[in-house]
């Protein structure tokens, strides 16, 4: 720990997917909200290279608003031999070792289970879902066949990969044409709308495919569902918490929550908090959240997205295990909105890491 007990935060961040600048943004809130009477943070920024540096906390809070205008710092190298050691009884101290981490890398190479494994090997507790569960928040295609699995219905969908659509791209974009138009064509791993468009006609159908093949070796291809898109955050626990639902309506060009709709137009979308919806729609949202929570495997924390239809039917959408934190992100209003402030959601999240750090310590892991 830090001097003076405190407990030592590597609140890592950036990262090596589209989803980059978010995450700095997400990283400058969650250390704003850190409370520095239990906490001394540590800033590891990891670069569009995918180079480990420290970064300054003056620059981050300095930076600006819009992702366009944001990077990583160039700074001093982590040493990751001291920094994720695993404690060592016959040393005094260990001044460089991090006691939790708080990752905030939104995308592929963090938040889909390959930083998470890292984490497990160097036995360092870190926020959030654990290597399976992040895995299966990632992918979109596992995600909706585990959701359809359990009866948590989803959008109808149909899963492609890139040799196929590469062998025959008519015959594929035929057999999609049974969703009907418009659809929806995704990366199957990546988030933030990234590689996502809307098709309204057949001709437009295999240039969609090829750009979100740009993303991802696998894309799903998604029946466009006529209704209203609601968000519900999750925060893990014994049992885990839901918070009211939020509402938001897109008033973007594109016609969905793009990229630009979220990040770049300030106009481009509105969060209803709380939604308008009524007392009973309330309730089976947060149940079917929680459900949708425990059925894909989190831990920790998750921004659960919902369709419901004019006939009044809740869908699961998808997922998002390290959900932003920007200043606009519902995860952290959809909790303000239910009475838990950033800072004391900053809290419970590391304190969560840290009970289930140690409860793993205590597993065996050899025979005798």
């Amino acid at each position: 720990m830090a001097q003076g007990g405190k407990i030592r935060v590597g609140i890592v961040f950036g990262g090596q997917s589209a989803e980059h600048e978010i995450a700095i943004l997400s990283a400058r809130n969650v250390f704003a909200a850190l409370d520095r009477s239990r906490f001394d943070p540590v800033l590891i920024g990891i670069d569009k290279a995918g180079h480990w540096l420290l970064q300054d906390a003056q620059k981050l809070l300095a930076s600006a608003d819009d992702p366009r205008l944001v990077g990583i710092e160039t700074g001093q190298p982590v040493n990751m031999a001291l920094t994720f050691a695993a404690p060592d009884p016959s040393l005094p101290t260990q001044a460089s070792r991090i006691d939790v981490i708080f990752p905030v890398l939104h995308g592929t190479l963090g938040e889909d289970g390959t930083l998470q494994g890292l984490f497990e090997v160097a036995r360092i507790p870190y926020v959030g879902a654990g290597v399976l569960g992040s895995a299966i928040g990632m992918d979109k295609d596992v995600m909706k066949r585990l959701l359809r699995d359990a009866a948590i219905p989803v959008a109808d969908f149909r899963t492609v990969r890139r040799e196929r659509f590469e062998a025959d791209p008519h015959q594929v974009c035929n057999e999609l044409a049974v969703l009907g138009f418009p659809m929806f064509t995704k990366p199957a791993n990546a988030g933030s709308s990234v590689g996502i468009r809307k098709v309204t006609n057949p001709e437009a159908l295999a240039d969609a495919m090829r750009f979100a093949f740009e993303f991802d070796t696998k894309v799903i291809a998604e029946a466009a569902v006529s209704g209203r898109e609601i968000e519900l955050a999750v925060l893990g626990g014994r049992p885990p918490a839901v918070s009211l639902a939020g509402e938001i309506i897109v008033e973007h060009p594109d016609g969905f929550y793009s990229y630009d709709a979220k990040y770049i137009d300030e106009h481009g979308a509105r969060l209803d908090l709380p939604a308008q919806i009524s007392p009973d729609q309330q309730a089976q949202a947060q149940t079917l959240a929680l459900h949708a929570f425990d059925v894909l495997e989190c831990e920790g924390m998750a921004r659960i997205d919902l369709f419901l239809t004019r006939e009044g039917r809740l869908l699961v959408n998808e997922i998002n295990t390290i959900p932003g934190f920007t200043a606009i992100s519902m995860y952290p209003k959809l909790w303000a909105l239910s009475g838990v402030s950033p800072t004391e959601l900053v809290t419970r999240l590391i304190d969560l890491a840290l009970r289930r750090g140690q409860d793993r310590a205590g597993i065996r892991r050899s025979l005798p």
